[in-house]
């Protein structure tokens, strides 16, 4: 089993959830709003003529775990849905996972994904 993490930009979101549920790759995921700054760097903004530099950015980082041999076939759905080509589209970490538990029926492995 592996956990793919995906930094994306925000609006890439609702389409990359639809293309995984319409895949049937993974049975749920995990969203959560993140800040943080790579090659994009942040922006400058301008407010009552005075400069102001954000340099962390608002993206969302999807969480999933999969079985091994899925791991492909997410990694080409998240680049082909969140893909502009500009900086700033994210980064997708592969981690492996030892373990998975459903706390209510007490599966292991797989069989808990």
């Amino acid at each position: 089993m592996k956990k793919i993490e995906a930094i994306i930009r925000t609006e890439k979101l609702e389409d990359l959830k639809k293309a995984i549920g319409d895949a049937e790759i993974a049975q749920g995921m995990t969203v959560s709003q993140v800040l943080g700054f790579g090659h994009q760097k942040g922006f400058n903004e301008y407010v009552r003529g005075q400069a102001i530099i954000t340099s962390l950015l608002a993206k969302v980082k999807i969480e999933v775990v999969v079985s091994d041999n899925k791991v492909e076939e997410l990694i080409e759905i998240i680049i082909r849905e969140a893909h502009t080509g500009e900086v700033g589209d994210g980064k997708i970490f592969i981690i492996p996972i030892e373990e998975a538990i459903r706390i209510r029926t007490k599966e292991r492995g797989e069989a808990a994904l």
